[in-house]
């Protein structure tokens, strides 16, 4: 739950930058409010996905 904020930003910042690069190819524009709000949902499994390569590394670490 700790990760959440942080990831959740992060795939903030990838959604708007996306948004950006498709935009050159004809793309529709992606606000960074509006991406935030797709981050919201979005960020639940990135965290628990970073969260379970953390662990990994941490494991690996330990060993």
């Amino acid at each position: 739950m700790l990760l959440w904020p942080a990831v959740t930003a992060t795939v903030a910042i990838n959604l708007f930058m996306a948004a950006l690069m498709l935009r050159v190819l004809g793309g529709t524009p992606l606000g960074p409010v509006a991406a935030f709000l797709w981050s919201l949902p979005l960020g639940i499994p990135a965290s628990w996905l970073a969260g379970r390569w953390l662990r990994r590394l941490l494991d690996e670490a330990e060993s």
